[in-house]
């Protein structure tokens, strides 16, 4: 289907152009609401960028648009962010100062708890695209100083415009690199690639289960790597950097908040640069799962701050508004999950396979 530009598209035709790495470095900060379309003139602009430069700002104001859904929770916004080809993605402002992006229009992985994951893969963003919804944030929040890659989709199978949108991020942005935290099922493309990155991001990993043959039940489509592994490959990458890793732990009633999982996992990550954060399911109509007691997730949090671990428990930001996991874009397009299941379907098989 149809996507938005690459960067290193829009870099190419800047180059063209007469464009340096300093102007360059001007137009993007410009487009991203930190600094001023017109230059100094110390760092004017080559002829064929200033005699063109309205068009080059229309044609990067418009690869983005942004509806904001208000939520009743003041530190947190969810955002509609919508492309050229009319598909759109769900992005969130997040208290202290976070925004979370998402990498694809749908996910391929196919988490049975999630609804972005029921609908399967629609299309990947482009670079461009991903950043954009950083300038849709910065907009509305100009303080924003850290960017995960935890929304729609997963990083891993848009590998190319993740890494260079991380890049953009760390080198153009000037963000930290420890706040910049891609999130992940486990993947060993992503792992092959991370040391070889100018801008080395934080790690977040999707993990909800210790036990390997219900992992593969609840991410059908995620690689078969076995859990011991997985956490073992991306703990040497959280200590080689130095920022903790995070682990993403989804609670359903039932299914994986027994205290002997829980324990499981601290004998997994003991000692280990980590932390642990769990979050309640966001119950899907018409699905099983179910939030567990407060009580009960006080008891597993307990578990593993006896084992010196540090560990939390994350709300779900703007639940009010159908937030979490897809469920406000579905809301808004009034999507029929298993429709664009079939349509997606057949590109999740082979991201799965490859």
């Amino acid at each position: 289907m149809a996507r938005g530009p690459h960067l290193h598209e829009i870099t190419a035709r800047l180059q063209e152009m007469g464009g340096k790495p300093a102007h360059l470095r001007r137009i993007y900060r410009s487009w991203m609401g930190l600094a001023d379309w017109t230059p100094g003139r110390k760092d004017r602009f080559p002829k064929a960028i200033a005699e063109n430069l309205d068009q080059i700002r229309r044609d990067l104001e418009a690869i983005s648009r942004v509806e904001p859904v208000e939520s009743a929770e003041a530190e947190s916004m969810k955002l509609i962010v919508g492309f050229a080809d009319g598909e759109c993605v769900e992005s969130v402002l997040l208290p202290r100062k976070g925004l979370c992006v998402s990498t694809q229009v749908g996910c391929a992985v196919g988490c049975v708890f999630c609804m972005t994951g029921r609908g399967g893969l629609i299309r990947q963003l482009s670079s461009a695209e991903i950043v954009a919804q950083v300038r849709e944030g910065l907009r509305i929040r100009p303080d924003t100083k850290k960017v995960v890659l935890m929304g729609m989709g997963e990083p891993s199978h848009n590998l190319d415009a993740v890494v260079e949108a991380v890049d953009f991020m760390g080198n153009v942005l000037g963000l930290a690199h420890k706040d910049i935290v891609v999130s992940t099922v486990g993947d060993r493309h992503l792992f092959a690639k991370l040391p070889t990155m100018s801008v080395k991001p934080a790690l977040a990993l999707s993990l909800h289960t210790t036990d390997n043959a219900k992992r593969r039940e609840l991410l059908p489509r995620s690689p078969a790597i076995p859990v011991e592994e997985l956490l073992a490959t991306v703990l040497d990458y959280a200590e080689a950097t130095k920022y903790p890793l995070q682990i993403e732990w989804t609670l359903m009633a039932g299914v994986n908040d027994s205290e002997a999982e829980v324990e499981r996992l601290a004998d997994l990550i003991e000692g280990r640069l980590a932390m642990v954060n769990f979050i309640a399911v966001n119950p899907i109509p018409g699905e099983p799962f179910r939030r567990p007691e407060e009580a009960h997730m006080q008891d597993l949090i307990t578990i593993l701050r006896r084992r010196g671990i540090v560990a939390t428990i994350r709300n779900s930001a703007a639940q009010d508004v159908e937030g979490g996991c897809g469920q406000l874009r579905a809301r808004v397009l009034g999507i029929v999950p298993a429709e664009v299941a079939a349509e997606a379907g057949e590109e999740a098989d082979r991201l799965a396979k490859a």
